[in-house]
Protein backbone atom coordinates (compact mmCIF):
# COMPACT_ATOMS: atom_id res chain seq x y z
CA UNK A 1 0.00 0.00 0.00
CA UNK A 2 2.72 2.45 0.95
CA UNK A 3 4.75 1.55 -2.12
CA UNK A 4 1.81 2.29 -4.44
CA UNK A 5 1.14 5.53 -2.57
CA UNK A 6 4.80 6.48 -3.00
CA UNK A 7 4.64 5.80 -6.73
CA UNK A 8 1.57 8.01 -7.04
CA UNK A 9 3.28 10.87 -5.23
CA UNK A 10 6.27 10.42 -7.52
CA UNK A 11 4.08 10.69 -10.64
CA UNK A 12 2.55 13.88 -9.24
CA UNK A 13 5.90 15.41 -8.32
CA UNK A 14 4.83 15.68 -4.69
CA UNK A 15 8.27 14.97 -3.30
CA UNK A 16 7.71 16.02 0.31
CA UNK A 17 4.86 13.50 0.52
CA UNK A 18 6.96 10.91 -1.29
CA UNK A 19 9.78 11.48 1.18
CA UNK A 20 7.45 10.97 4.16
CA UNK A 21 5.91 7.78 2.73
CA UNK A 22 9.35 6.40 1.82
CA UNK A 23 10.49 6.97 5.41
CA UNK A 24 7.44 5.02 6.64
CA UNK A 25 8.35 2.19 4.28
CA UNK A 26 11.90 2.17 5.62
CA UNK A 27 10.57 1.92 9.17
CA UNK A 28 8.86 -1.32 8.11
CA UNK A 29 11.71 -2.65 5.92
CA UNK A 30 14.89 -0.93 7.08
CA UNK A 31 17.20 -3.36 5.26
CA UNK A 32 15.37 -3.59 1.93
CA UNK A 33 17.69 -2.36 -0.85
CA UNK A 34 14.92 -1.34 -3.25
CA UNK A 35 13.13 0.68 -0.56
CA UNK A 36 16.41 2.38 0.35
CA UNK A 37 16.97 3.15 -3.33
CA UNK A 38 13.48 4.63 -3.67
CA UNK A 39 14.17 6.92 -0.72
CA UNK A 40 17.57 7.98 -2.09
CA UNK A 41 16.10 8.65 -5.53
CA UNK A 42 13.74 11.20 -3.99
CA UNK A 43 16.76 13.44 -3.43
CA UNK A 44 18.06 12.92 -6.95
CA UNK A 45 14.71 13.60 -8.63
CA UNK A 46 13.62 16.42 -6.31
CA UNK A 47 16.89 18.26 -5.67
CA UNK A 48 19.34 16.86 -8.25
CA UNK A 49 21.35 15.53 -5.31
CA UNK A 50 23.12 12.25 -6.06
CA UNK A 51 24.90 11.91 -2.71
CA UNK A 52 22.35 9.71 -0.88
CA UNK A 53 22.13 7.35 -3.86
CA UNK A 54 25.91 7.29 -4.22
CA UNK A 55 26.36 6.42 -0.55
CA UNK A 56 23.78 3.63 -0.78
CA UNK A 57 25.52 2.17 -3.83
CA UNK A 58 28.87 2.12 -2.03
CA UNK A 59 27.22 0.46 0.97
CA UNK A 60 25.60 -2.25 -1.17
CA UNK A 61 28.69 -2.86 -3.28
CA UNK A 62 30.63 -3.54 -0.10
CA UNK A 63 28.15 -6.30 0.71
CA UNK A 64 28.71 -8.09 -2.60
CA UNK A 65 27.05 -8.69 -5.96
CA UNK A 66 23.70 -9.91 -4.64
CA UNK A 67 23.02 -6.78 -2.64
CA UNK A 68 23.61 -4.37 -5.52
CA UNK A 69 21.96 -6.43 -8.25
CA UNK A 70 18.39 -5.49 -7.33
CA UNK A 71 19.08 -1.79 -7.90
CA UNK A 72 21.44 -2.05 -10.89
CA UNK A 73 19.22 0.18 -13.04
CA UNK A 74 19.16 2.88 -10.33
CA UNK A 75 22.95 2.59 -10.07
CA UNK A 76 23.22 3.26 -13.81
CA UNK A 77 21.05 6.36 -13.47
CA UNK A 78 23.14 7.68 -10.60
CA UNK A 79 26.39 7.01 -12.47
CA UNK A 80 25.09 8.81 -15.55
CA UNK A 81 23.94 11.73 -13.40
CA UNK A 82 27.42 11.93 -11.86
CA UNK A 83 29.09 11.64 -15.28
CA UNK A 84 31.04 8.60 -14.10
CA UNK A 85 31.51 6.30 -17.12
CA UNK A 86 33.47 3.70 -15.13
CA UNK A 87 30.69 3.37 -12.57
CA UNK A 88 28.04 3.29 -15.32
CA UNK A 89 29.93 0.49 -17.08
CA UNK A 90 30.25 -1.48 -13.82
CA UNK A 91 26.53 -1.06 -13.20
CA UNK A 92 25.81 -2.22 -16.73
CA UNK A 93 27.75 -5.44 -16.07
CA UNK A 94 25.59 -6.07 -13.00
CA UNK A 95 22.44 -5.28 -14.99
CA UNK A 96 23.37 -8.04 -17.43
CA UNK A 97 20.86 -8.51 -20.25
CA UNK A 98 18.08 -6.78 -18.35
CA UNK A 99 16.74 -3.55 -19.81
CA UNK A 100 17.03 -0.10 -18.29
CA UNK A 101 14.21 2.41 -17.78
CA UNK A 102 10.45 2.39 -17.24
CA UNK A 103 7.93 0.11 -18.93
CA UNK A 104 7.99 2.82 -21.60
CA UNK A 105 10.69 3.49 -22.59
CA UNK A 106 12.94 0.47 -22.03
CA UNK A 107 16.56 0.66 -23.17
CA UNK A 108 18.73 -2.33 -24.02
CA UNK A 109 22.22 -2.75 -22.55
CA UNK A 110 23.63 -1.87 -25.99
CA UNK A 111 21.73 1.41 -25.91
CA UNK A 112 23.20 2.24 -22.51
CA UNK A 113 26.68 1.44 -23.85
CA UNK A 114 26.01 3.93 -26.62
CA UNK A 115 24.79 6.56 -24.16
CA UNK A 116 27.91 6.15 -22.02
CA UNK A 117 30.14 6.49 -25.10
CA UNK A 118 28.13 9.50 -26.27
CA UNK A 119 28.57 11.09 -22.84
CA UNK A 120 32.34 10.65 -23.08
CA UNK A 121 32.35 11.86 -26.71
CA UNK A 122 33.72 8.57 -28.03
CA UNK A 123 31.94 8.81 -31.37
CA UNK A 124 33.22 5.54 -32.85
CA UNK A 125 32.24 3.51 -29.81
CA UNK A 126 28.88 5.25 -29.59
CA UNK A 127 28.07 4.50 -33.23
CA UNK A 128 29.02 0.84 -32.84
CA UNK A 129 26.90 0.45 -29.70
CA UNK A 130 23.88 2.27 -31.14
CA UNK A 131 24.13 0.23 -34.34
CA UNK A 132 24.01 -2.96 -32.27
CA UNK A 133 21.16 -1.50 -30.20
CA UNK A 134 19.21 -0.76 -33.37
CA UNK A 135 19.44 -4.37 -34.50
CA UNK A 136 17.97 -5.47 -31.14
CA UNK A 137 15.27 -2.79 -31.26
CA UNK A 138 14.32 -3.51 -34.86
CA UNK A 139 13.35 -7.05 -33.88
CA UNK A 140 10.92 -5.66 -31.32
CA UNK A 141 9.40 -3.25 -33.83
CA UNK A 142 9.03 -5.97 -36.46
CA UNK A 143 7.35 -8.24 -33.92
CA UNK A 144 4.83 -5.50 -33.10
CA UNK A 145 4.83 -2.45 -35.41
CA UNK A 146 2.21 -0.80 -33.18
CA UNK A 147 4.36 -0.95 -30.04
CA UNK A 148 4.81 2.77 -29.33
CA UNK A 149 7.45 2.11 -26.67
CA UNK A 150 9.67 0.11 -29.01
CA UNK A 151 9.12 2.59 -31.83
CA UNK A 152 10.07 5.69 -29.88
CA UNK A 153 13.28 4.03 -28.68
CA UNK A 154 14.31 3.08 -32.22
CA UNK A 155 13.62 6.72 -33.08
CA UNK A 156 16.06 7.85 -30.43
CA UNK A 157 18.64 5.36 -31.68
CA UNK A 158 18.22 6.65 -35.23
CA UNK A 159 18.71 10.19 -33.91
CA UNK A 160 21.98 9.04 -32.34
CA UNK A 161 23.01 7.56 -35.69
CA UNK A 162 22.24 10.77 -37.57
CA UNK A 163 19.13 9.46 -39.32
CA UNK A 164 17.22 12.60 -38.39
CA UNK A 165 14.17 12.45 -40.65
CA UNK A 166 13.57 8.79 -39.88
CA UNK A 167 14.05 9.41 -36.15
CA UNK A 168 11.43 12.17 -36.05
CA UNK A 169 9.02 10.14 -38.16
CA UNK A 170 9.32 7.23 -35.72
CA UNK A 171 8.89 9.52 -32.72
CA UNK A 172 5.74 11.13 -34.11
CA UNK A 173 4.35 7.73 -35.08
CA UNK A 174 4.86 6.52 -31.49
CA UNK A 175 2.93 9.52 -30.17
CA UNK A 176 0.15 8.80 -32.66
CA UNK A 177 -0.02 5.15 -31.55
CA UNK A 178 -0.18 5.98 -27.85
CA UNK A 179 -1.82 9.38 -27.35
CA UNK A 180 -2.22 10.82 -23.86
CA UNK A 181 -5.99 10.66 -24.34
CA UNK A 182 -5.64 6.88 -24.40
CA UNK A 183 -2.96 6.43 -21.71
CA UNK A 184 -1.87 9.50 -19.77
CA UNK A 185 1.14 7.92 -18.05
CA UNK A 186 2.71 6.05 -20.95
CA UNK A 187 1.52 8.56 -23.54
CA UNK A 188 3.34 11.29 -21.63
CA UNK A 189 6.48 9.14 -21.50
CA UNK A 190 6.38 8.71 -25.28
CA UNK A 191 6.13 12.51 -25.67
CA UNK A 192 9.19 12.74 -23.43
CA UNK A 193 11.13 10.45 -25.78
CA UNK A 194 9.98 12.52 -28.76
CA UNK A 195 11.39 15.57 -26.96
CA UNK A 196 14.64 13.66 -26.52
CA UNK A 197 14.69 12.69 -30.20
CA UNK A 198 14.16 16.33 -31.16
CA UNK A 199 17.04 17.35 -28.90
CA UNK A 200 19.36 14.78 -30.45
CA UNK A 201 18.52 15.80 -34.02
CA UNK A 202 19.11 19.45 -33.12
CA UNK A 203 15.53 20.75 -33.16
CA UNK A 204 15.61 22.59 -29.84
CA UNK A 205 12.28 24.35 -30.39
CA UNK A 206 10.44 21.08 -30.93
CA UNK A 207 12.22 19.51 -27.96
CA UNK A 208 11.10 22.32 -25.67
CA UNK A 209 7.55 22.25 -27.04
CA UNK A 210 7.25 18.56 -26.25
CA UNK A 211 8.87 18.94 -22.84
CA UNK A 212 6.33 21.65 -22.04
CA UNK A 213 3.57 19.15 -22.87
CA UNK A 214 5.11 16.62 -20.51
CA UNK A 215 5.17 19.21 -17.73
CA UNK A 216 1.51 20.03 -18.40
CA UNK A 217 0.33 16.47 -17.89
CA UNK A 218 2.48 15.34 -14.99
CA UNK A 219 6.04 15.09 -13.66
CA UNK A 220 7.16 12.11 -15.74
CA UNK A 221 10.54 13.81 -16.17
CA UNK A 222 12.01 15.14 -12.94
CA UNK A 223 14.15 18.16 -12.17
CA UNK A 224 17.08 15.85 -11.38
CA UNK A 225 16.77 14.03 -14.71
CA UNK A 226 16.71 17.22 -16.76
CA UNK A 227 19.43 18.85 -14.68
CA UNK A 228 21.89 15.96 -14.64
CA UNK A 229 21.32 13.19 -17.18
CA UNK A 230 23.26 13.18 -20.47
CA UNK A 231 20.07 12.53 -22.47
CA UNK A 232 19.46 16.30 -22.37
CA UNK A 233 22.97 17.62 -23.00
CA UNK A 234 22.18 19.01 -26.49
CA UNK A 235 19.69 21.44 -24.88
CA UNK A 236 21.97 22.82 -22.17
CA UNK A 237 22.26 26.59 -22.37
CA UNK A 238 19.11 26.93 -24.48
CA UNK A 239 16.94 29.60 -22.78
CA UNK A 240 13.68 27.71 -23.23
CA UNK A 241 15.14 24.49 -21.83
CA UNK A 242 16.79 26.23 -18.91
CA UNK A 243 13.47 27.91 -18.09
CA UNK A 244 11.75 24.50 -17.94
CA UNK A 245 14.52 23.14 -15.71
CA UNK A 246 14.30 26.15 -13.41
CA UNK A 247 10.51 25.75 -13.16
CA UNK A 248 11.02 22.27 -11.68
CA UNK A 249 13.71 23.28 -9.18
CA UNK A 250 12.76 22.86 -5.51
CA UNK A 251 11.38 26.04 -4.05
CA UNK A 252 13.27 27.52 -1.11
CA UNK A 253 11.25 28.24 2.03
Amino acid sequence: MLQQTALSYGYLGRYANLEAVSDRMLAIRPDDAETKAMRAMVELDWKADTHPMHQLIEELRAKGHGAIQSIADTWIECALAERDPAAATSALVVLGENSFGNTIPRYSPRFVEGLIARMTKDDAKARAAFTAARADQEKLVRADPNDAGALCVIGLIDAALGQNEEALREGWRAVELLPVEKDVTNGTRVIGVLANIAAWVGDKDLACQQLALVMRFRHEISYGELKLLPFWDPLRGDPCFEKIVASLAPKSN
